[in-house]
This record gives structure tokens, C-alpha cells and sequence, in this order.
């Protein structure tokens, strides 16, 4: 490691800030066969290749790698007296890293299952549950005393014989719904209820378990971070924490017990565009703008239907994960499974991103991010979904969100769990992609702000039901809206067409088309004040036969609102799934209406904006003297779907910044590149080319 690097982890080292420095990670997960098979040296070189100055280590719970004296917990058969971990911690600390002992408390083995046959997860059918990817050991129960007795003897002991910051805990929020006595009881005392038996967001019993799990893994984090700061006052417990479990957890409970937050998207797997991992970072700070978040990368391809874990992904692709979530704040983490390594190839990419990072960390620390548009990250909604369902219900948002990045537009998000007036006010322009669920309290402060001159898109379904996802009577923002809802929402539908209805710019570009492709979810509104309705919908008619394929009647019942607000805003209310359409066909009509309306309701030129023919991803900063704009360069034909094989650079990309007020001029710099860049000025506006980009590059804009 660098001495400069150690310099600036060595402020913090053991401090209860120790945090603050720990920006690039190695991760090392130990196979059990590890202790006489790897090598602890090459290990410590990989810290130094890849820029690291923090690293998280297995230790314990499912397997420990450190002779462990807590009854039941199982030690690698291959440890022969030595102590990997401990050598590990100790090279690391030698280099003035910070270090977090890994524990995995998901499974245990036959020993502890024959002790202490109320460790094991129960399913549905009352059998003990196997392990799905190993029969040979089972799964645990993670709302009994196996988390709340044993584990915790695990972290004491840890924390009280090893140097480290942190215990972090993968695998910790159990897997799904347990039917053990333990859980039917406890269940049953809490809500008067019977376990459920389904996962269905609409099931009062579902989320009645939901919010049970929700308060016992909250205790269980309360539980362990106290058991870890009575040995080592500076040191946390870290629960693995993604967006999911920003929705599930009480937003205070992390603001206290979770100094960072560590996300656990490790790659894009199916149809994923790279964006999905800057999406993290906008995500985390919706709810907690200034904490510090972690994105996990994997070395190896990420697919859950084969899992490769012990694999290595095409070099350009595991930078350009690590690379898209830098850019939008999240620090860097890369995961390596087994100490062996076989195949190197994965360490020049993530030596290569950390050094990017590197390159751009203090402007990012000297700014933060800022944008006029946000979109609403729909928590109320979402906690309702079972983690493996959920993506089904945030096929909206994702389609806004590819919209507004080939838009060329800077956005952040707003969760609504978090969101406050003042949050509210740091935006021009809020989105709601599909917010079904929203409490009265939230429509409320949303109408409060369009009231307050604030201009809105709503879409789908959205305030269609409460915060406990009852269907309301009315649309909750109808107010907000100026609209009045004359039918309940019907679907799934298919062939459906919405029509051209004069001129609007929300109309404009379709080339001359009189209809494009509809939703298959609608929903049946009316204007209740003056607005104008660019889109009619273009009532049912059959798909099949082919010979009864066409239109009964003429385009009626607005499928676009917009109007002004006496505030001085605008709103526009499209009632069809356009975003999740979008996202599942990728038709440019929708893209193009989506941007239309994100323009149109913006009202005003956007103070940032990049021009050129490229699909950048583009991030704003401010930090009052300077602007930051940050570009990952997505123009790639596998940007939609990995690996990514190589990079594809895009020329002559022009940036169009607004000169803050009280300033005149500006210099600007090239952080990837490493060079000056020229600055014009037209109409208030500061212009920037540049020249080249090959996977990403950061401008940085000094005003004066």
C-alpha cells in the first residue's frame, strides 16, 4: 500500500470514525479447504495491487477459521493449530487497513442440529429444512435462539480476541417464512394469528408477519451491535443491508446501530443494464443522504440459476460494475470466493476501478450530489412484495429510470418512507413511476409541495391504495393532479393503443403517428380543472381473430393529463403502466413520451445537460465553488444484458453546465483523463467538450 494511503486510513484507525476512511474493500470468503490450500502472502499483495485500505474476512457462524472456544460452533476440519484469520487481520492491519470479521449464520451442521433441533428452519409441510444447495447441513431459523443466544457468543468472542472494527453478517434475515413451534408461537402471542401460508402482498396475514419479522431482526441488530460495542466501544455490528432492507427496518434503527450501509448487488444477471449499480447508491442516500454506502461486486458472473461462485467475469465487465456505482457515490467492494486463486484475471479490473475511484474520491467527498428531478422510491409499496417478487412491482420505476438516462437527465430518488417538506423543496420536478400504496399523510405533503409551486408525473397506479394497501374510494393525489378517478383499475389487458390528441409538446416527435402502443394495466380518469390531454385512449378491441383486430369506436377518456398549477408548477398524470411497458418492450414511443413529459413538466432548461451520440449515465454534484459531472460511458451493445466484453469510447460529448449565480468564469478538469479542458460561455451557460470517453470520465468545473 501506498504511504499516502496509509496516512489517510491511519486518522481513523480504531476511532469510532474508523469508517470514514474505509472506502475500497476486499472481501475474501474462505472455502473450508482454505486453511491449507491458499496463501496468506498473495493475499496481502492483493490488498496492495488493488488500492484496498479496508477488508472483510471470514471468520465464523457457518464455518470458523480461528480456533473458536463457543461450544457447538463448527471449526474447519483444516485448520491444523494455525489460524487464518488471525494471520489475515494481522497483514492487514500491518498495511494500516481497518478490518471486519464475515460471519454467515444462514446454516449449521449435523453437530449442532442433533444439540439443538430448535436451531433448524421448519417448512410449510413441518420438516426440518436441508439445505437447498447442500442436503448434508441445515438451514437455520433466524428469528429463535440460534441468532439470539448463539450467534451472539460467536461476535463476543471475535470482537474480544481479534483486532478488528466490525463484525458483518451475511445471510442473517433468515430465508422466507419459518413454521417451527418457536415462530407459531411467538407469531401467534404478537398478532393473534396463524403463520401465513402464502406471500401475497394483498394477504393481511402476510403482512402481519412481515411486520413481526420486521421488529424481532430488529431487535436481533440492537441485540448484537450492543453485544460488539461492550467489548470494543469504537467497533459496530454491520448487518448486510440492501434497498430491500432500507424498506424493512426502521429508518431510525439504522441511522443509530449502522454507521454504513453495505449493499449486497454483487453483478447484473438476466436482462440488467450496468445503471443498476449507480441505481444503489441513489437508492441508499434517498433515505439516508450523507451516510456512507458500500456496493459488493463479485468477481465471478453473477447468475442464480447456475451460480458460478468460485468464477471469473469478463474483465470489462466487472469494471464497469465497480466503475457506474463510484460514479454515483458508492464505495467500492469486490468479493473474491475461495483464498485459492486459479484464475487472476479478475485483479487488473478491480485494481483498475479502485484506481478510478482513487482518481475522483476527494471531489466526491467535497460535493454532493444535486439535481431538479427525483423519482420516488415506492418503500410503502415495495415492503409489501416478498423479496423474490419484488422486482415484479418495480418494473416502473425501472422503466423511468432508462427513460431518463437515454434522456440524457440527471435524477436522484426520494424515498417515501424518508421523505420530509424540505426533502421535497430541493426538487424541481417528482416522479412517481407506480407508487400504488401511499399514505394519506404522504399525498398530503406531495400536494402541500405542488402547492408550493413543486411539478409532478404520476403514473400506473399510483395513491390507487393506502399505506396498508387497502383500494381507496380516490385517487390519493387526486387534488394534487386536478383529476377525479371514474373507474377502478383493470387488467392485465392486451392490444391496447393510446391516440394523439392535438398538439402539446408531450405529443411532439412521433412523426406523424396517430396512436401508439398502450398499457396492459389502466386506469379511468377525468380532468376536474382546465388541463389538456395530449393521449386518448383508444378503446378495447380483440387481438384474435386477425380479422376482428380493429378499433369499435373513436379515441375517448383522457390517458394523458397535463396541466399548470396556479403555483406556478406543472403536473401530468398518465393512468397506464408506460414505465413498466417501457422496461418490458423498450418501444422508443414510450421512451419518448416519458422524456416529453419529464421536459415538459421540468419547465425550464436543465441547468446540467450533456450533448453528443452516446448513452451516458449522468451524474451532478455541487460543492458551491465547483461542479461535478459525472459520465459512464454506457454506449455498448451489451449494455443491457452482460458481460460486457469491451469498452466502446464516445467522442466529442459536450457539456452544458448554468454559471451559479455571482460567478463569471470557470476552469475545468478532466479527473480520469488527467488533464485541463476548455470552457465557453453562451447565454449563461458554461460549455465543456470532451474529447474522449472510454468507460467513464468525471469533469470537474472550478467556478470564479
Amino acid at each position: 500500500m501506498r504511504d499516502d494511503v496509509r496516512t489517510e486510513t491511519s486518522s481513523t484507525l480504531r476511532t469510532p470514525e474508523w469508517y470514514r476512511t474505509a472506502t475500497r474493500w476486499t472481501q475474501l470468503t474462505l472455502a473450508e479447504d482454505d486453511p491449507v490450500k491458499f496463501d496468506v502472502s498473495r493475499w496481502i499483495n492483493i490488498f496492495r495491487e488493488t488500492r484496498s485500505n479496508a477488508t472483510c474476512l471470514s471468520a465464523g457462524g457457518y464455518v470458523a477459521y480461528y480456533p473458536s472456544k463457543v461450544p457447538l460452533h463448527y471449526v474447519s476440519r483444516f485448520m491444523d493449530g494455525n489460524d487464518p484469520f488471525g494471520e489475515l487481520v494481522d497483514g492487514a492491519r500491518d498495511l494500516g487497513m481497518h478490518v471486519m470479521a464475515r460471519v454467515d449464520p444462514h446454516a449449521i451442521h449435523q453437530g449442532a442440529a442433533d444439540a439443538h433441533p430448535e436451531w433448524v428452519a421448519v417448512d410449510a409441510a413441518g420438516n426440518p429444512r436441508r439445505h437447498w444447495a447442500f442436503p448434508d447441513v441445515w438451514v437455520t431459523c433466524a428469528y429463535g435462539d440460534y441468532n439470539a443466544t448463539f450467534m451472539p457468543e460467536v461476535v463476543k468472542e471475535l470482537v474480544r480476541d481479534y483486532d478488528i472494527d466490525a463484525v458483518f453478517a451475511n445471510r442473517w434475515q433468515g430465508h422466507g417464512i419459518c413454521y417451527c413451534d418457536s415462530c407459531r408461537s411467538k407469531f401467534q402471542a404478537s398478532t393473534g394469528m396463524d403463520l401465513p401460508t402464502s406471500t401475497e402482498a394483498a394477504d393481511p396475514v402476510w403482512r402481519a408477519w412481515s411486520a413481526w419479522r420486521r421488529d424481532v431482526l430488529t431487535k436481533m441488530v440492537i441485540d448484537w451491535d450492543i453485544a460488539v460495542k461492550e467489548i470494543r466501544p469504537h467497533a459496530s455490528f454491520i448487518p448486510n443491508m440492501g434497498g430491500a432492507s432500507l424498506m424493512e427496518f426502521d429508518p431510525e434503527l439504522i441511522e443509530k446501530h449502522c454507521p454504513f450501509l453495505v449493499v449486497d448487488h454483487q453483478g447484473r444477471h438476466g436482462t440488467e443494464p450496468v445503471w443498476m449499480a449507480g441505481r444503489n447508491g441513489k437508492r441508499m442516500r434517498a433515505t439516508f443522504r450523507n451516510r456512507p454506502a458500500i456496493l459488493i461486486t463479485s468477481v465471478g458472473p453473477e447468475e442464480p440459476l447456475h451460480r458460478w461462485k468460485d468464477s471469473v467475469n469478463t474483465p470489462a465487465e466487472t469494471e464497469a460494475w465497480i466503475v457506474n456505482g463510484a460514479m454515483h457515490g458508492m464505495l467500492p467492494w469486490f468479493t473474491k470466493f475461495n483464498g485459492v486463486v486459479p484464475d487472476p484475471r479478475w485483479i487488473a479490473p478491480v485494481a483498475d476501478g479502485f484506481e478510478l475511484h482513487e482518481k475522483i474520491e476527494r471531489t466526491l467527498a467535497e460535493t454532493e450530489p444535486t439535481t431538479e428531478i427525483a423519482i420516488l422510491d415506492a418503500s410503502t409499496t415495495l415492503r409489501h412484495w416478498d423479496w423474490q417478487s419484488r422486482r415484479t412491482a418495480e418494473v416502473d420505476e425501472l422503466g423511468f429510470y432508462h427513460a431518463l438516462v437515454e434522456a440524457g437527465l440527471p435524477f436522484e430518488f426520494v424515498s417515501d418512507h424518508a421523505m420530509t417538506p424540505e426533502m421535497l423543496d430541493r426538487f424541481r420536478l417528482l416522479i412517481l413511476p407506480n407508487a400504488v400504496c401511499l399514505t394519506d399523510g404522504q399525498c398530503q405533503m406531495i400536494e402541500n409541495w405542488v402547492g408550493r409551486g413543486g411539478s409532478l408525473i404520476v403514473a400506473g397506479e399510483s395513491a390507487t391504495q393506502d399505506g396498508d394497501a387497502n383500494l381507496r374510494d380516490e385517487l390519493g393525489l387526486a387534488r394534487a393532479l386536478g383529476v377525479r378517478m371514474t373507474g377502478k383499475p383493470r387488467g392485465p389487458l392486451k392490444n391496447t393503443y393510446v391516440s394523439l390528441n392535438g398538439q402539446h409538446p408531450i405529443s411532439a416527435g412521433f412523426d406523424g403517428a396517430e396512436r401508439i402502443i398502450g398499457g396492459t394495466r389502466l386506469l379511468a380518469v377525468e380532468p376536474v380543472e382546465e388541463a389538456d390531454s395530449p393521449f386518448l385512449y383508444v378503446p378495447d378491441f380483440p387481438d384474435l381473430p386477425m380479422e376482428e383486430v380493429y378499433p369499435r369506436e373513436e379515441p375517448k377518456g383522457a390517458a394523458v393529463i397535463a396541466r399548470e398549477t396556479a403555483a406556478g408548477g406543472r403536473t401530468v398524470y398518465i393512468p397506464w403502466n408506460v414505465g413498466g411497458i417501457f422496461w418490458e418492450v423498450l418501444a422508443g414511443d414510450h421512451q419518448r413520451l416519458i422524456e416529453n413529459a419529464v421536459r415538459w413538466a421540468l419547465n425550464a432548461e436543465p441547468l446540467v445537460q450533456v450533448e453528443g451520440d452516446a448513452v451516458l449515465d449522468v451524474a451532478v454534484r455541487d460543492g458551491g465553488d465547483l461542479t461535478a459531472v459525472l459520465l459512464t460511458n454506457l454506449t455498448n451493445p451489451m449494455m443491457m444484458k452482460g458481460p460486457i466484453r469491451k469498452s466502446y469510447p464516445v467522442e466529442n460529448q459536450t457539456i452544458r453546465a448554468a454559471v451559479p449565480t455571482g460567478r463569471t468564469g470557470a476552469t475545468a478538469r478532466l479527473l480520469v483523463a488527467g488533464s485541463e479542458v476548455q470552457v465557453s460561455f453562451t447565454d449563461g451557460f458554461a460549455e465543456i467538450t470532451v474529447p474522449i470517453i472510454d468507460l467513464a470520465e468525471v469533469v470537474r468545473i472550478d467556478w470564479t
